[in-house]
């Protein structure tokens, strides 16, 4: 049977075949690295500002054109370099990077022409990287006086590393006339590669200054005018006696309303006595007592309030997906309000919301306001929320049941945890994954220890921590033993895929083991983990194989939105291409123990009873996988819905 190529397919610059669900995979992993080698490659004459919004603009434009839901097997990576997915974006990365410095051509300008980017936008706030130190300025200034194949050669040899010979390919196939005049020109620089990972060079890790405030006054006065002639045109035009057809009976906009009154008094907070918890029915955020040294600061409290009410145009307001950003209802609940490093903080709970208030220290001005979900928190979930963030590191708030807080590296499950210590329920720093730039080499979590046990919760980038998991979609168990954190350090990295999500909890479950073909070693893992959301929509599944003795699992295949590998649908059948130390490639395949059979088609026909299938292949086969269930039923492979 020959093979049907049915997924759109490109070429890396080294070759083998890509198709777009290798290139998203490679593009969501290696994010903040093709942004920063964008952000260098391209022409400073842009800007600070409005590079790193091109730079985000071209590595979210870097994937092929064109999707298909056919299912494409991919081959397992030991890193970046071997990844051909990574290759081609990085190559569409220094292509158009490359094109916005280009000349005018029959009078457009090729590349900066096509930037003009539609997304990302920011209004209001220009964002630039944080200001490194003397050689990080002087490096940017020497890289200003390259041309953009010199810069890019300067960057693939520092940044990525790459011999000569690779960085003459990756420059021809991105369209340099002459790559070795760009590499003899970059050579005119000091090795000072170190350097390319610093903050200054950082467009995931910025600061935001307001724009041009005088011109945005006048504009702002404009649309007001015009808005003021609409509204005594529409008077005009109104029916005497009918109002506004259905907000006829609406009070006028200004009116007064008790309720929202009521919800800007700071003398009416719901405040939760110490010890309500110990005799509550439930261990939720509604029995969180109000802490924190600022708690009877009245002044604060009624500037957090008046901010969550109507956030003016200097406050940064950031919410999770599916979260509501308006006011609170009624009074909210007062979870904490002291001084947290260098801010003062306050956190507030209305049922469904936390909603976090901070200031600098000195002044009121530059306020952020952060909202996420926690509707139905309850035990672990409910036991710590991110007070603040400085320098790289989260502080919590933890539950008042919680009596030891901890910092644990899932990488490495065989070390003991560091004591974070606990100050009115308030955690020393801990070192925070989502706010380090460069590869993966720790994934610090929170180790909470109280009335419910020992939890595990990861940093995602929200107010809220993610919960961690171990074991059958339907019997989730707390990652607190030795089995469980062996089980999840080679997944680690992967929750980097699930940032700024809404994440509510993770589970990884262990649903096969398999024989490597070739007597290579002993028994392969297959896992799977599964996001769950606050907001029940948005779940990320992935499958994940993991070698013995391998440091880090190769992501096999991933879906949204799909009930697999949960508590609806707790099956799951996934495949990968691997090749032996003999040299030869096998395609392999694993459903859970309700699998009876296994089938491929495609590019590989094979079949086999139970729930594992291997079978020998050439490399870059491409298949489809279709199990059946004992009950007669049939399990589709996971793939991108």
């Amino acid at each position: 049977m020959q093979s049907q190529d049915v997924a759109p397919r490109h070429k890396s610059p080294s070759g083998p075949v890509v198709d777009a669900e290798r290139a998203e995979a490679a593009l969501v992993e290696h994010y903040p690295r093709l942004v920063r080698l964008a952000y260098l490659v391209l022409p400073p004459g842009l800007g600070r500002g409005r590079r790193v919004l091109t730079a985000h603009a071209l590595a979210q434009r870097a994937l092929p054109r064109g999707r298909s839901s056919a299912t494409v097997i991919p081959a397992q990576s030991a890193g970046r370099e071997s990844d051909p997915g990574y290759a081609f974006v990085r190559l569409q990365v220094i292509r158009t990077a490359l094109g916005a410095g280009r000349p005018l051509r029959r009078g457009i300008r090729t590349g900066r022409a096509r930037l003009r980017p539609a997304l990302p936008l920011v209004w209001g706030l220009r964002l630039f990287p944080r200001s490194g130190g003397a050689d990080e300025l002087s490096l940017d200034q020497k890289l200003a006086t390259l041309s953009g194949p010199a810069r890019a050669a300067y960057v693939l040899r520092g940044l990525e590393r790459l011999p000569d010979p690779a960085v003459r390919e990756v420059l021809t196939a991105a369209g340099v006339a002459d790559p070795v005049a760009a590499l003899r020109q970059a050579d005119r620089l000091p090795a000072q590669y170190a350097l390319l990972d610093s903050p200054e060079f950082d467009p995931c890790s910025l600061q935001a200054r307001p724009t041009d405030l005088k011109r945005r006054r006048q504009h702002t006065r404009a649309a007001l005018a015009a808005a003021a002639a609409l509204a005594v045109c529409g008077a005009l035009v109104a029916l005497p006696g009918g109002g506004w057809g259905p907000d006829g009976a609406a009070a006028p906009a200004y009116a007064h309303n008790p309720s929202a009154e009521a919800a800007l008094d700071p003398g009416r907070l719901t405040r939760i006595a110490p010890t309500a918890w110990r005799t509550s029915a439930r261990l939720d955020l509604s029995v969180w007592p109000a802490r924190g040294n600022l708690a009877g600061d009245t002044a604060l409290l009624r500037r957090a309030l008046a901010v969550w009410a109507r956030p003016g145009e200097s406050v940064q307001v950031s919410a999770t997906p599916g979260t509501a950003k308006g006011g609170p209802a009624g009074p909210p609940q007062l979870l904490y309000a002291g001084d947290v490093d260098n801010a003062r903080v306050v956190l507030f709970h209305d049922g469904l919301r936390i909603a976090r208030y901070a200031e600098p220290r000195d002044s009121s001005a530059g306020a952020a306001l952060d909202f996420a979900r926690v509707d139905g928190a309850a035990g672990a979930e409910a036991g710590a929320v991110v007070l603040g963030r400085s320098d790289g590191n989260v502080r919590y708030l933890t539950a008042p049941w919680v009596k030891a807080a901890a910092e644990r590296d899932l990488l490495k499950p065989d070390a003991g945890a560091m004591d974070l210590g606990l100050t009115g329920g308030v955690t020393g720093p801990l070192a925070s994954p989502v706010q380090r730039s460069g590869g993966c080499t720790s994934w610090n979590v929170l180790q909470l220890t109280g009335e419910p046990g020992t939890q595990l919760l990861a940093d995602l980038g929200e107010l809220a921590p993610a919960r961690l998991t171990t074991g059958r979609p339907d019997a989730p168990q707390e990652v607190s033993g030795a089995a469980g954190l062996r089980a999840w350090a080679p997944l680690a990295c992967s929750l980097g895929a699930v940032r700024a999500q809404g994440v509510r909890s993770v589970n990884a479950w262990e649903y096969a083991e398999q024989p490597l073909p070739d007597a290579t070693g002993s028994a392969a893992a297959w896992v799977c983990t599964r996001a769950e959301t606050w907001r029940g929509d948005g779940t990320r599944v992935l499958a994940q194989f993991h070698t013995p003795g391998g440091k880090y699992a190769a992501v096999a295949a991933q879906a949204e939105n799909v009930p697999a590998c949960g508590v609806r649908d707790p099956h799951v059948l996934a495949g990968v291409l691997w090749k032996s130390q003999a040299g030869a490639w096998y395609l392999l395949a694993a459903g859970d123990r309700d699998t009876a059979s296994i089938s491929a088609t495609g590019g590989v026909s094979a079949s086999a009873q139970g729930r594992l299938l291997a079978v020998r292949t050439r490399q870059g086969a491409q298949a489809d996988l279709k199990g059946t269930l004992a009950d007669g039923r049939s399990v589709a492979v996971l793939r991108q819905k």
